[in-house]
């Protein structure tokens, strides 16, 4: 698509500003959401109204203003061009999201990690997700597994009340039950115990909560899909400073790697990988 975008744009920019323009930008429901370079801040809605021209889907077009930030891992976006809407439906794996994109986290990139994860599961698996956000992770899981059992925890009170509008969605309430507050807190007071795997899809923080993840396996086992951001020069090294990483967060407990893998590069050098751990 970036391709399409730079194509369109042959008659309206520069050959210099067209090589500035940001290899990429994300597609969620009728929203996109682009990176412009201050250099091109003159330019920006004539990108914008060029991106909604090109593909018809798209209604809304945001400029990223800032990285992630904060506890809840929002950005600031800027409204370029369309609709004056930050709501949209997301639909991924024959599930529809309702998503808030300026005051929620979601990540369309996590697609394949989503799939990936959610082919894992055995029957009647008791599942603990972390850091649930709008349900993503929790409802596709869900989906591919209607034995199991998803408790999805999340402190956004605007994420939790969308996962809630998630799962009744996609009609998996008696499956997948969302709770409002801090994983660690929640697992401590109601998810002690009972979970045969846990999900930690919060790179930034994840390590800060291993023992709650460990606390909420039955009897101290199971497996837990550990997310971590790592520096590195190319996805080899990624995977080595990965398996580093991963090793020294559970190092006090009995760990095995079953799986390691780059799940997509987040920056320069910087990337985000995933550890398939089995507490033993």
């Amino acid at each position: 698509m970036t391709k399409m975008l730079k194509e369109a744009l042959e008659e309206k920019l520069e050959m210099t500003e067209l090589d500035k323009l940001c290899s990429s930008f994300d597609i969620i429901g009728t929203i996109a959401i682009i990176k412009i370079p201050e250099t091109l801040s003159a330019k920006k809605k004539l990108i914008a109204d060029t991106l909604i021209e090109e593909i018809k889907s798209i209604k809304t077009v945001f400029c990223q203003v800032s990285g992630v930030e904060g506890d809840y891992r929002l950005r600031k976006l800027e409204l370029l061009s369309g609709e004056n809407t930050t709501i949209t439906v997301y639909k991924e794996h024959g599930c529809a999201f309702k998503v808030d994109v300026i005051n929620t986290y979601f990540s369309p990139r996590l697609s394949t990690e989503r799939l990936r994860i959610s082919k894992l599961i055995g029957p009647n698996e008791v599942i603990v997700n972390m850091f649930g956000g709008v349900g993503t992770f929790s409802i596709i899981i869900s989906r591919n597994n209607k034995s199991s059992i998803i408790y999805s925890i999340d402190s956004n009170p605007k994420a939790h009340d969308l996962c809630k509008e998630n799962i009744e969605i996609n009609k998996l309430t008696s499956n997948v039950f969302p709770i409002l507050g801090d994983a660690k807190v929640e697992i401590s007071n109601k998810l002690r115990g009972i979970a045969t795997r846990v999900l930690m899809p919060l790179p930034e923080k994840a390590r800060d909560f291993v023992d709650a993840a460990i606390t909420s396996l039955a009897d101290n086992k199971g497996i837990v899909h550990y997310f971590s951001h790592v520096g590195a020069d190319n996805k080899k090294i990624a995977i080595r400073n990965g398996i580093k990483d991963t090793s020294k967060s559970f190092g006090k407990f009995n760990h095995k790697i079953r799986n390691i893998r780059v799940v997509r590069e987040v920056g320069p050098r910087f990337y985000q990988v995933v550890s398939d751990v089995e507490i033993i």
